[in-house]
């Protein structure tokens, strides 16, 4: 069933309605009524005939008319009997604020499997359970208790009923923009985050989402839905939990590196979505994107009234890959002919206290900026809207004067504005009337550098929107039958993962570049494959309680002779029984040592949320230290495979620095690909090491493997 009919109910059931202003039955009646609800209210409790003059119904089964949506503000043990009820009158929605469900222990998941149940049964829909409630801010449907919310364009998804105040409330005292819906998610245990995105994707009262999660129960769906969405309406999401105590446990390098946050992270912004990392940050890039277009191209301005703010705004942005660009000499010499010969005239541009005594001087730079074919926003920093309040009121009509002049600019330049004032939070007419005209205006010098990134962010989204984008893996469409049998045989053995020259095997079936070993069971043996190697040798510990070999001691290399191989192999057995004495040693690995290069690592694992993800980085034994390296939700593209090697920060080595020649990318962008296929072809894959490869000018060689089941 859609979920419109619930969110845009016009009847409402409130199940556990009472008396006692502390109970949240009564607290939403009485929202509903200041809301100017007008749709019909059907209280229900047993104990009582009236609450605030409507009638009340022992059940809501009792009630005549039609009822759209029921919240329930009883206990947890009685929502499965209020279900059943509400199922034999038909209602279509109900949101289940009890706590006590699949977020608190095994009796909780099985009473919220109950609950799901019993709802599908009776084609209800859910929100909820473990929720602060629904609002429907234009109809007044207010099942949530907050008054006052600001009515506006922005929809609201939360998973934190406090983190949703903080927002109401924020918008409510420092803009003059607000919110369509807000639906506390809960615990998603029916309607998911992605049903509620493709709802505000079609909803006409909504132009842009605002999101606070803290985990989602069907990722995929989540960013598929969320890429169709984004290119319609922005998306500003701040995720919570940064940290995964498991990490200290994991079994390969990948599962160490790819915590929560750098997964999640890079898995939104693949879909179009503005990742947020700071809270105070996250309602002032939705209200920005209500207000302005985003930048056409990520060239902007700054105007200044102080070199310190102005230095440090270009800092900012610059890191936000927005580019404070030369200003063209038209430009230039307009702006020394108004501006004092103290002035800084090139971009960020110091007006040098030309505001002291004439505040409109604002207005007439932000005129001759936009006109620079180069500028495509202009980032406001300073004092705007507080010369009034600190010198005169006389200057306090000129800055308004210089307000409404902006506004105007930002409606005919189609060039977005943004100000950061220290008076952003003082009661400045200026500056409520900049907001009366949708410039965006912050008493944080950080904030609204962000909210001017983020307007480059979306548009840069919007640029390199594909439609045929998805996250749908093709499973098992190339499986090789060479391959399922080293798995199987790995899993017949009870072992949780594949050795080094059967991962390497496995890759290989699917074109990757591996170097030809042999296992050797004796140091007799290891001479003789060694002579079969034109160039040295590496010796490597094969065992399956041996996941990292270089901790065990158990790699040699360069070896040349045929006393450093035997002296090598025994040393080798001698340290792997010292750091597990009861490992089962299948012998060594002998490998001819790879040519020079640089080592890189490439890497995937299962996502709780997300599903299979890949790595790529700068490798070797030092990976978990540097910790350069990149994350995408698979499958990828060419593109995508191109954009991971280039974003992460050691890409300079791989170009070639000192001397050094570039590496081959697309070598490795083909690996990168092969990688995607062999996690897709099979799902028995937990975890995926090739670490190190080394790149070289021409080609790459996979020096170590692991495959983790």
């Amino acid at each position: 069933m859609s979920i419109e009919s619930i969110l845009n109910a016009e009847s409402v059931a409130i199940v556990g309605a009472s008396k006692d202003p502390t109970k949240r039955g009564l607290q939403t009646i009485r929202s509903l009524i200041d809301e100017k609800y007008e749709g019909r209210i059907y209280p229900v409790n047993p104990k009582e005939k009236k609450i605030l003059g409507f009638p009340c119904y022992k059940k809501v089964s009792d009630i005549e008319g039609d009822v759209d949506i029921a919240l329930i503000a009883t206990p947890a043990r009685s929502v499965p009997s209020v279900l059943e009820d509400c199922g034999q009158k038909g209602v279509k929605g109900a949101v289940i604020l009890a706590v006590g469900f699949g977020e608190m222990n095994a009796a909780g998941k099985a009473l919220e499997q109950e609950v799901l149940t019993i709802a599908k049964k009776n084609n209800i829909r859910l929100i909820g359970p473990n929720t602060s409630g629904m609002m429907n801010v234009a109809s007044g449907l207010n099942l949530v208790g907050l008054q006052d919310t600001p009515k506006g364009s922005i929809g609201l998804l939360s998973q934190s009923g406090n983190m949703a105040l903080t927002l109401i409330t924020e918008a409510r005292l420092k803009s003059l923009k607000g919110f369509s819906y807000y639906i506390g998610v809960g615990n998603e245990a029916d309607i998911r985050f992605h049903e509620y995105l493709d709802f505000f994707k079609n909803d006409p009262k909504t132009n842009v989402i605002l999101i606070y999660v803290e985990g989602m129960r069907e990722g995929r769906k989540f960013l598929q839905q969320a890429y169709q969405t984004s290119i319609k309406k922005p998306i500003v999401l701040l995720k919570s939990g940064r940290s995964l105590t498991g990490q200290r446990s994991a079994g390969s390098h990948t599962g160490a590196l790819a915590g929560m946050s750098e997964v999640a992270r890079s898995a939104f912004k693949r879909a179009g979505i503005i990742v947020i990392e700071k809270s105070d940050q996250l309602f002032p890039v939705a209200e920005t994107l209500a207000c302005l277009p985003p930048l056409k191209k990520n060239k902007v301005a700054i105007l200044a009234d102080g070199g310190g703010h102005a230095t440090i705004a270009a800092d900012i942005l610059t890191d936000l890959s927005i580019e404070v660009p030369e200003l063209s000499e038209k430009t230039r010499r307009k702006l020394e002919s108004i501006l004092p010969l103290a002035a800084s005239i090139s971009n960020p541009i110091d007006i040098a206290g030309a505001a002291d005594a004439d505040p409109t001087v604002f207005a007439d730079c932000a005129e001759i900026l936009l006109k620079d074919k180069n500028i495509y926003g202009l980032l406001v920093v300073g004092l705007f809207g507080g010369y009034g309040i600190r010198f005169s009121k006389s200057l306090g009509l000129m800055e308004e004067d210089a307000a409404h002049r902006m506004g105007k600019l930002v409606k005919k330049s189609k060039k977005p504005i943004i100000v950061h004032s220290l008076y952003g939070s003082e009661k400045s007419h200026p500056l409520h009337l900049l907001r009366y005209y949708n410039i965006p205006v912050y008493d944080s010098l950080d904030v609204a550098a962000k909210c001017t990134g983020a307007l480059g962010e979306y548009e840069n989204y919007l640029a390199s929107y594909h439609a045929k984008t998805n996250f749908v893996l093709d499973r098992g469409a190339k499986r090789k039958p060479e391959a399922v049998d080293l798995i199987n045989r790995a899993k017949n053995e009870g072992r949780s993962a594949l050795l080094e020259h059967e991962a390497k095997h496995l890759v290989a079936l699917h074109g990757a570049p591996v170097t030809h070993d042999f296992l050797a069971k004796t140091a007799g043996e290891a001479v003789g494959f060694a002579k079969n190697i034109s160039s040295s040798v590496a010796l490597k510990i094969v065992s399956p309680d041996i996941l990292h070999k270089s901790d065990a001691r158990g790699v040699r290399v360069n070896l040349r002779t045929e006393k450093e191989i035997r002296k090598a192999f025994s040393e080798i057995i001698e340290n792997a029984r010292e750091y597990k004495p009861d490992a089962d040693i299948r012998g060594v690995l002998v490998s001819p040592m790879a040519s020079d290069g640089t080592e890189v690592i490439i890497g995937t694992k299962i996502d709780d949320q997300f599903g299979p993800v890949i790595m790529f980085g700068i490798g070797g034994i030092m990976v978990e230290v540097l910790k350069d390296v990149a994350f995408r939700v698979l499958p990828i593209s060419y593109n995508s495979a191109k954009k991971m090697i280039r974003e992460i920060r050691s890409y300079p080595i791989l170009k070639g620095t000192r001397g050094n020649p570039p590496g081959d990318e697309r070598a490795l962008n083909r690996l990168l690909l092969t990688c995607s296929e062999v996690i897709a072809s099979y799902p028995e894959i937990r975890e995926m090491d090739l670490n190190p490869v080394i790149v070289h000018e021409k080609g790459i060689s996979i020096v170590d493997a692991r495959i983790i089941l």
